[in-house]
């Protein structure tokens, strides 16, 4: 089954695309609108719309399309988008990972979605992968017109990441970071920030660097991606919860994890899915393992696509 899915998703053919602006606080953002090439799930009202997102330091053009393309096959139209400071969207402060800031940008992304021409503003998804499969249960939860979500690997808790990390990286490693991220935040705080990789090999410094992390990343990372990130991303990491945010969520959920993560603890997953009363999927794999050219991407697809097929045909919200 995995080899054919696999193959099916890397032969789709390409959907139209177009850029879209839209304005986050005065800030510029770009996303890339993928028309539906189908008219399976469309209604009088229109198509559903799917609005997707990546993680920590991720751009829009790293590893999504695969996803987007299968989606607007099925008959969804698919919206992509750069958070403010990251790929082809403005912003000053350039590769700072803000968590409540990207929150807001998927709000915006949200409202810019629902206004793309063709769209049922009824029936709008959230697609979320790693740190962003968090953010969309924040979204879901204090919004009214979301009417499914899937959350991707998710970072749900930030202590429970911190633990995690701890038996990856063992205490040293965790204390040197931790001292990293306050003396970055005290540089921030008078306009001088210190960057770090977003991705090293096991031994140079890294938010990820767990052996495979960084041939992973780069496997998948566009033209826009930059390997770097804010230093004091650690701290900021440190304060996440959305998995409180789960057990608010009122309409149909998806959580794809994989079992053998090792940069978002699947326990802390699997948690939240439970609060958030949720359909589950397991893959025998590591954090990347669900991106285009990697073992599970072709059943991550084929189930969320199914998972869209089930709640957003017209009449089902």
């Amino acid at each position: 089954m995995n080899e054919n899915n696999t193959t099916m998703t890397e032969t789709l053919p390409t959907a139209a695309t177009s850029v879209v602006g839209f304005t986050v606080a005065g800030t510029r953002c770009e996303g890339t609108h993928f028309s539906a090439r189908s008219d399976a799930l469309a209604s009088a009202a229109g198509r559903p719309v799917v609005v997707l997102a990546h993680g920590l330091g991720g751009t829009r053009d790293s590893g999504l399309d695969g996803f987007a393309e299968a989606f607007a096959a099925a008959g969804l139209d698919a919206f992509t988008f750069d958070y403010r400071g990251f790929g082809t969207s403005g912003g000053e402060e350039r590769q700072t990972v803000s968590l409540a800031g990207q929150v807001e940008d998927w709000m915006a992304a949200v409202d810019a979605a629902a206004q793309l021409p063709g769209v049922d503003p009824q029936r709008i998804a959230l697609w979320g992968v790693s740190l962003a499969g968090g953010h969309v249960l924040q979204v879901a939860a204090d919004r009214g017109d979301i009417a499914a979500v899937i959350s991707v690997v998710p970072m749900v808790d930030g202590l429970a990441a911190m633990r995690h990390a701890l038996a990856a990286h063992g205490p040293l490693n965790l204390l040197k970071a931790t001292a990293t991220g306050i003396a970055a935040r005290v540089r921030a705080n008078v306009g001088k920030p210190t960057m770090l990789p977003v991705v090293g090999r096991p031994g140079q410094p890294g938010a990820l660097t767990l052996s495979g992390a960084y041939e992973d990343y780069h496997s998948i990372a566009g033209p826009s991606w930059r390997n770097e990130v804010r230093a004091d991303v650690g701290l900021e990491l440190g304060t996440r919860a959305p998995a409180q945010a789960a057990a608010k969520i009122k309409v149909p959920l998806l959580f794809q994890i994989a079992d053998f993560d090792r940069s978002a603890p699947p326990r802390a997953a699997a948690l939240a899915a439970f609060a958030g009363r949720a359909e589950v999927r397991h893959y025998p794999g590591d954090h990347f393992d669900l991106f285009p050219g990697k073992p599970f991407h072709g059943p991550a697809v084929e189930h969320a696509v199914h998972f869209f097929n089930r709640h957003l045909a017209p009449g089902t919200n």
